[in-house]
């Protein structure tokens, strides 16, 4: 595992960290810290992350490439600042990809604006979840609760349970993650895995497994430098593909 600060110079502010958390999440990467100033040559947001060597290069890639940043620069403990420009944009199509995963500028402000209103709300998060999952695009669906459902969990951890010791990572399931699932659903744990019996994403309209809120927020609990590094978390049953529970499973 490497630590990598990266400092990004953007023209805004809105969705910036969501979409550039998108990046890191979907790269392997755990986002550690960050910090968000207004600078006279712009946004600049600075976030220490930690993940694989071998993935390290393809996110800075993505960060450098991304479509909101103008510059780029990584930044290793005992190594140079190297900077990479971003390239200009280029007027035409865009890449239906890089366009499919990022939320648009409404969407990016309501995401930020909810966070502080489900730690309020906390267990009681699920109505304004709901609500918000409803009006996403679908393409936006499962990185944006995902997200989301990360940044709960790591406020939860603190919240709750960061003056524990560290925990193995089947101690962490049965010590952390289920009494946290439990205070929001219906959770057993069966061996190494957990089961949900009560998950409100199911039968939403959407295809395939979908408690992808609940994916993240285990995540954020058990995952990063207080938990498990390079923890996955994996829905492996859904009752919205017909089975009885929604069920997760933990491989690092």
């Amino acid at each position: 595992m490497v630590d990598v600060e990266f400092r990004v110079v953007s023209d805004r502010r809105e969705g910036l960290l969501l979409a550039l958390g998108q990046a890191i999440i979907a790269n392997g990467f755990t986002l550690l810290r960050q910090r968000m100033t207004t600078a006279q040559e712009g946004v600049v947001l600075t976030m220490l992350v930690r993940g694989p060597q071998a993935s390290l290069l393809p996110l800075e890639e993505c960060l450098g490439t991304h479509p909101l940043v103008r510059s780029f620069e990584a930044s290793q403990p005992g190594a140079p600042t190297a900077a990479v420009e971003a390239p200009p944009e280029v007027p035409g199509p865009s890449s239906p990809t890089r366009t499919n995963t990022l939320p648009t500028v409404a969407d990016s402000r309501r995401i930020e604006a909810l966070l502080p209103q489900l730690a309020r709300d906390y267990p009681n998060i699920f109505i304004p979840l709901l609500a918000l999952e409803r009006e996403l695009d679908a393409e936006q669906r499962e990185p944006a609760l995902r997200y989301i459902g990360q940044r709960v969990g790591a406020w939860v951890y603190k919240r709750d349970f960061a003056l524990g010791g560290h925990l193995t990572l089947a101690d962490a399931i049965r010590h952390i993650g289920l009494p946290a699932l439990r205070q929001l659903v219906q959770a057993e744990m069966h061996e190494d895995h957990l089961h949900v019996r009560n998950s409100p994403f199911p039968h939403r309209g959407q295809h395939g497994a979908c408690c992808h809120f609940l994916r993240g927020m285990l995540g954020g609990l058990l995952g990063g430098p207080h938990g498990t590094e390079g923890l996955h978390v994996i829905e492996r049953q859904c009752r919205n593909t017909g089975a009885e529970i929604c069920s997760f499973e933990f491989s690092a």
